[in-house]
């Protein structure tokens, strides 16, 4: 019994270029050919063909295929790494498929956090403070994360949050100085409920000044010249009363 290259490409259930491919890369040996020239594959073709798809069609590469050579009986330990290949992805799609049910759900953009904290605090947020969180999920430590996932949680709201949004870049000093002393109150209150935002940054993994580097430069690039000027003018309203 033979068979040409597109019979056994079909008898196995897999395309002519797979066959070819696995011809190229040593996986399938070369069969005999017909007077004509044409290949004839046999049993044993079909066999080590069928073996190579299943194992294709069970998630090992075909280089992995090539180290287990010939054997029939694959060693355990080959299909427990695969076992476990297979669970740590079915997790990380489970956990992709929860994260897009939130964003479809509650309308948040892809970049938020969702797994430091809930994306109902994202949609009261402005877009410069949910870009600022999701920056700063990515270098902040595990103790600051916490403190500051707890804050996010805790979503508190400051009646001049519209005022800071709308901001403009030219805003006058009064107007500056007025929201300032108008913020303070609201940053004091964060500063008492979520004290381990103020702890160093001793467990960031590439260290504090890496942390202030880029908190910095978003800042900068997230917020307008007078959004920032009134952070520095609510700090020193702040400061004015510690040392007061």
């Amino acid at each position: 019994m033979s068979w040409s290259t597109r019979e056994i490409a079909d008898l196995a259930g897999t395309s002519l270029r797979a066959v070819r491919h696995y011809h190229d890369v040593g996986l399938l040996p070369e069969p005999e050919r017909r007077s004509n020239g044409y290949k004839q594959y046999g049993v044993a073709h079909l066999v080590r063909l069928l073996r190579i798809k299943r194992l294709v069609d069970l998630g090992f590469s075909l280089s992995r295929i090539a180290e287990l050579g010939e054997d029939d009986h694959h060693p355990a330990e080959a299909l427990r790494a695969l076992d476990a290949e297979l669970a740590a992805t079915i997790e990380r799609l489970q956990r992709a498929r929860t994260e897009l049910g939130l964003i479809l759900r509650h309308h948040v953009p892809a970049d938020w956090p969702a797994d430091v904290a809930p994306p109902d605090a994202a949609v009261r947020m402005s877009e410069a403070d949910r870009s600022l969180v999701a920056v700063m999920s990515r270098v902040l430590g595990p103790q600051r994360l916490e403190a500051y996932a707890e804050l996010l949680r805790a979503a508190p709201r400051d009646p001049t949050d519209g005022e800071f949004d709308a901001l403009p870049a030219d805003a006058d000093e009064a107007t500056r100085q007025d929201l300032a002393e108008r913020m303070a109150p609201h940053l004091r209150r964060i500063q008492e409920d979520h004290p381990g935002l103020a702890d160093p940054h001793t467990d960031a993994p590439r260290g504090a000044r890496f942390v202030s580097d880029v908190a910095a430069a978003a800042m900068r690039e997230l917020y307008n010249p007078a959004q920032l000027d009134v952070f520095r003018r609510a700090r020193d309203v702040l400061r004015a009363e510690r040392e007061g």
